[in-house]
């Protein structure tokens, strides 16, 4: 896992006890690199054969798509990357496993219609705009700094909706998609009044340092559905591995997995 900060990591803790579970002979690391030193570091890891990929977390998941191959398109659908591998020739390529990791929890539910919130609009909004477009909801609005580009998001994904501003109230939706840093340690936290939101509503917060946010005290104290970053985390993870390692993590052992992660 590469990123900027990257010490609130939990990747290596997940990819590792998935490899040992299996008893495979590989170590996953965390690796801090800013955002001057990216080129330099894809180049270096490229050069090394036992290497066989990263993920890629903030602030890198718009700015590592100008170092790898994308065959898939990935710049065109999602717009960001979080994940690069090695293809059979040894040539890296990136691609996303974040809107798989995000919309594994919510696989079970329908949201046909739903209005929706998204605090954020960086490289995880996008994954997550991408499976919202796949799941026909309604109305989304972004809540964000750059109205611009918040709007240039919702046209890009063919979704219907407006942007507000990051301290705007709001509206009575019926989920709330927390994909900004905002609340994680280390950062600044997030103020959100979820007073408009309906009973039935559904709040899930992507950061998962701490993994009791307070965005998610909040919803839980109004007896709202709530989602954590592990169940993403988790999910986009499980999709990594097997690109890395060609081998379907071992996901009965998920609530050992969690145990660990929230020890």
């Amino acid at each position: 896992m590469i990123g900027d900060p990257i010490a609130h990591s939990k990747s290596p803790l997940i990819h590792n006890f998935w490899l040992k579970q299996l008893g495979m002979d590989a170590e996953y690391r965390s690796a801090h690199v800013t955002p001057e030193a990216l080129p330099g570091y894809i180049a270096s890891r490229s050069e090394d054969p036992a290497w066989r990929g990263c993920n890629v977390t903030i602030p890198h998941k718009l700015a590592v798509m100008e170092h790898v191959a994308d065959p898939g398109d990935v710049r065109a659908s999602i717009g960001a990357m979080n994940t690069i591998a090695r293809d059979d020739t040894g040539a890296l390529f990136g691609t996303n496993t974040d809107a798989g990791g995000f919309y594994a929890p919510l696989g079970q539910s329908d949201f046909t219609g739903a209005d929706v919130a998204i605090i954020g609009a960086g490289g995880a909004a996008r994954a997550v705009l991408f499976a919202l477009s796949r799941m026909d909801v309604g109305s989304v609005t972004i809540h964000a700094r750059n109205a611009l580009k918040a709007m240039g998001l919702l046209a890009g994904f063919g979704l219907k909706g407006q942007v507000r501003g990051m301290d705007d109230p709001l509206g009575e939706v019926d989920l709330l998609v927390n994909t900004s840093p905002l609340g994680m340690k280390g950062f600044d936290p997030l103020n959100v009044d979820l007073s408009t939101l309906p009973e039935g509503a559904v709040v899930y917060d992507i950061v998962y340092a701490p993994l009791e946010t307070a965005l998610l005290k909040q919803a839980r104290a109004r007896g709202l559905d709530t989602v954590d970053g592990l169940e993403m985390l988790i999910g986009q993870a499980a999709l990594a591995f097997e690109i890395f390692f060609d081998a379907a993590p071992p996901r009965t052992h998920d609530d050992e997995l969690r145990a660990l992660l929230t020890a």
